[in-house]
């Protein structure tokens, strides 16, 4: 979504150059249609990218409309220095960002990773038994792909679960946040963006519990058994 008919035109010969099937909308209203329109069929979308200011609706309220249907990955576009906006569209459950003016296959890495975070992991074996992890009040399947907190099930979104897997395999250890960025989000290890994982940790926190994940300060992030 973008309604600047230049960028939008430009973004969308580009992105189907590379084999991306795109639909264009250039107010937020529009999207939402769109979006509404396709969700649970065939043709339901892989990923949404939409600027930040819209017309109609702005790019963080349609995030959370979006994220409030479902885990479709979501990416934000913002201009340089829109560090609030930013933040905001994170919390509103954005999965990651670029910024404009942005590198084509800089943009094309971002949809490719966020996409890959909404495929299921492969950690399990198929045909494994079921084998349930606890950490304090959680309870993790991990073939199953599903967290419970006192029995109730987690609504975790694929960034959100990739992010609490990765915290379990090294429960007690401490992962700094390029840490998080190279496994999480598939970023180079130099790499170093505090809003991604500070935000999602927030995130995380709110639907596992505050005293679950340890800041460790300076340093990083450790999931408590």
């Amino acid at each position: 979504m973008e309604d600047d008919p230049v960028i939008g035109e430009a973004t969308q010969l580009n992105l189907e150059r590379y084999d991306y099937e795109v639909e264009w909308a250039t107010d937020g209203l529009r999207a939402w249609q769109i979006f509404e329109q396709h969700r649970g069929d065939d043709a339901a979308f892989d990923v949404v990218l939409s600027d930040i200011m819209l017309p109609g609706l702005d790019g963080i309220s349609l995030c959370r409309r979006v994220r409030g249907v479902g885990d479709t990955p979501f990416l934000l576009v913002s201009a340089r220095g829109d560090s609030i906006d930013v933040v905001t569209g994170l919390e509103a459950g954005a999965d990651d960002y670029v910024t404009k003016p942005f590198d084509v296959q800089v943009l094309l890495a971002r949809l490719r990773s966020v996409a890959r975070r909404s495929l299921p992991t492969g950690r399990a074996e198929s045909g494994a038994a079921t084998e349930l992890e606890t950490y304090g009040d959680l309870t993790l399947d991990r073939q199953a792909l599903e967290l419970r907190r006192d029995g109730e099930p987690v609504p975790l979104t694929p960034t959100e679960m990739r992010l609490f897997l990765e915290l379990a395999d090294n429960t007690g250890v401490v992962l700094s946040r390029n840490t998080l960025l190279t496994r999480v989000w598939d970023y180079p290890d130099w790499a170093d963006d505090a809003h991604l994982v500070n935000v999602h940790i927030q995130r995380l926190r709110a639907k596992i519990g505050n005293d679950r994940i340890e800041t460790v300060r300076g340093f990083g992030y450790k999931l408590r058994r």
